[in-house]
């Protein structure tokens, strides 16, 4: 792998066991529906899979029609160091890291020698998942709370985050920097008559939360004696959060920041490789990190704390109109590698939050409240008790034809599921949760292509999630069609009678990846889906959310080489699908080597906010500031030149 794509933990699976995988599902599905028995190409197959039989009887694979959702004009693909948007649309850069928050904050010092202490009272890094909280219903007031998932570091070198300096000796107040640099932004933001947005300085709201501020665990894990550490004997409480990934939020105005891939910051300095099986399991490195906190902080050393790591890899509660609260991680929703936590509201108004863990062959989760969310409620603890499942996928045949196969949600509870309860390796309810990839391996959940963010149809409630690889499955065969799934795609369900509180699903394949420009022959897998075209190719969707009048919007993660397979797709995009026609546009193309993640809107939907995240990860980019500046992450606010709502 050349040096500008760093190997990434998620494509290396840590899961061995003997779970069926999703793609041997896919397989058997749309062989028993008689596409592939027949000469269709797959290809064509997992385009019409979906649609009623009326609609799929012509079987050539043609491509959508047009959709009457989308109102913009779709852009060429981009490998320029800026950002390219539709006609009619304007981008501007909005708060990159380093930009002042907090009183008596500096000037972000341009050339990357600001000191720990200023960066706790900055913008952080790489920012990721985001979130615009109205004021009070307003469309140009609110708070915009923003991820910063990690700092850009590539063999050891941390040029990105200290400038010149980062090739220098470690030290502690880099290490302390870099964990500042993490965490989440509270920002107050307003936009003035013109439209022009600012942060409003001195606003009690603005705020940092860091890889060291105090949190509490909450749930039915709280205080049991794997969350319990020399520092805190008592298990609930815990110092930070980091590698916050997607996220969600609550219709009681919180926001839920998804620890990721907490994995890489926890090894060892001993020289020994002391991990147990669920660290394993996990992933947690067999020696030093190339992090390397663990070189000044004890916390981060497996072997002087063991229990540090399973305190992360939970959802996190946080409610921005209170400076003062403390955030919780919430353990009933168990602990993975969580990409985003997309709310909904079951029939009988219990809270349902979706998840997936983005690792390779690792699974979706389900949690469903036990209690019930009442409007206008602060709904305080509604997280704390609950349901946990994981989702098991099969190529039984949905009940109108309408869908490629039947899914159910297994429940993950030690005392309900027969499975846990004869487990040893689980001796309590906190445990499956503490465990919960051991817990999904033990009930047999179906592997995945890296789930990660996954989002709701306000209209129809079916669920969507992008799978955005799998680059190490090798083997060829009639249980795996693409070899190595270099694409993704986007899988979406419906949930039986439309609740989503239901133990049972029918799911189909919405958009097969690929790219038509490299493989011409349209039944060729790797071309995509019909519903892919020269136009609209690309790879690796990521992120991922509707808008409030159902538009899909896709957002890209992968490889932005622009040659061999990845010929013809260009930098990472963002683009927008009609759920109903299934036509795809591409409506943004972000700057050289960067990921496009993160998406909100005002209540009017006449502003966006998304993330541009590590521009130049591989030293070829200058982007926002240019000239020979360091790259920078940045918000991107998108409106629309006549005002109008974004989309149309």
């Amino acid at each position: 792998m050349s040096s500008s794509y760093p190997i990434d933990s998620e494509d290396l699976p840590t899961n061995t066991s003997a779970g069926e995988h999703f793609q041997d599902v896919v397989q058997r599905a749309f062989s028993r529906r008689g596409f592939l028995k027949s000469g269709i190409g797959l290809s064509a197959a997992l385009f019409l899979g979906g649609l009623p039989a009326a609609q799929a009887k012509g079987v050539g694979g043609a491509a959508p029609q047009p959709s009457r959702l989308l109102g913009f004009t779709a852009i060429p693909l981009s490998t320029a160091d800026a950002v390219q948007i539709a006609p009619g649309y304007t981008a501007t850069v909005f708060a990159p890291w380093g930009t002042p928050l907090i009183a008596p904050a500096s000037a972000w010092k341009a050339d990357g020698s600001d000191d720990a202490a200023a960066q706790a009272l900055q913008v952080g890094d790489n920012h990721d998942g985001i979130h615009f909280f109205a004021m009070d219903g307003r469309n140009n007031e609110g708070l915009l709370v923003v991820n910063h998932e990690y700092t850009t570091v590539e063999d050891g070198n941390y040029v990105w985050l200290f400038g010149a300096d980062g090739t220098q000796p470690w030290t502690a107040d880099k290490a302390d920097k870099a964990m500042n640099a993490h965490g989440v932004s509270v920002i107050h933001v307003a936009a003035n008559v013109d439209g022009k947005w600012s942060i409003q300085a001195g606003s009690r709201y603005n705020r940092r939360i860091t890889a060291s501020t105090a949190m509490q665990l909450s749930g039915p894990a709280a205080g049991h004696d794997w969350l319990k550490t020399s520092a805190d004997p008592s298990g609930t409480r815990v110092l930070g959060t980091f590698n916050n990934c997607g996220n969600g939020w609550t219709p009681w105005n919180t926001y839920l920041a998804c620890e990721e891939n907490f994995n890489t910051y926890f090894g060892t300095t001993s020289g020994q490789d002391t991990r147990n099986t669920a660290q394993k399991r996990y992933g947690l490195a067999a020696g030093s990190t190339e992090y390397r906190w663990e070189d000044f902080v004890a916390r981060f050393d497996y072997a002087k704390e063991p229990n540090e790591s399973n305190r992360f890899g939970w959802v996190v509660e946080i409610d921005p109109f209170d400076p003062a609260s403390m955030p919780k991680k919430r353990t009933a929703l168990g602990r993975i590698k969580h990409e985003n936590a997309a709310f909904t509201l079951a029939v009988d108004r219990r809270a349902v939050v979706y998840m997936g863990d983005d690792q390779a062959d690792d699974y979706i989760y389900k949690f469903v409240s036990e209690g019930r969310y009442r409007e206008g409620s602060k709904a305080a603890d509604l997280l704390d008790a609950g349901k946990l499942y994981v989702a098991r996928f099969s190529d039984g045949p949905s009940a109108d034809g309408r869908y490629a196969g039947q899914g159910e949600w297994i429940l993950l509870d030690k005392q309900a599921n027969p499975v846990l309860a004869a487990d040893t390796n689980f001796s309590s309810q906190a445990e499956v949760l503490i465990h919960t990839r051991l817990a999904a391996d033990a009930v047999g959940a179906t592997k995945m292509d890296r789930p990660e963010w996954v989002s709701v149809n306000p209209k129809t409630g079916e669920v969507y999630v992008t799978l955005t690889n799998n680059t190490k499955r090798a083997a060829v065969g009639p249980a795996n069609p693409r070899e190595k799934n270099i694409y993704g795609q986007i899988v979406r369900w419906r949930e039986a009678g439309g609740d989503a509180a239901a133990e049972s699903f029918e799911w189909d394949i919405f958009v097969l990846a690929g790219n038509p420009v490299k493989y011409t022959d349209r039944s060729d897998p790797r071309s995509g889906s019909a519903n892919i075209n020269v136009d609209n190719t690309f790879n690796s969707p990521d992120g991922l959310a509707f808008d409030p009048h159902g538009r899909l919007w896709i957002q890209t993660d992968g490889k932005y080489s622009n040659t061999g397979d990845y010929q013809g797709q260009g930098n990472n995009q963002m683009l927008c699908a009609d759920p109903v026609s299934r036509e795809i546009r591409r409506f943004l193309v972000g700057p050289k080597q960067c990921e496009i993640t993160g998406i909100t809107f005002t209540p009017d939907i006449k502003a966006m906010f998304i993330n541009i995240q590590h521009p130049g990860e591989g030293g070829d980019s200058h982007w926002p500031d240019g000239g020979a500046s360091l790259p920078r992450s940045a918000t991107l606010i998108i409106t629309k030149d006549d005002g109008g709502i974004i989309g149309t």
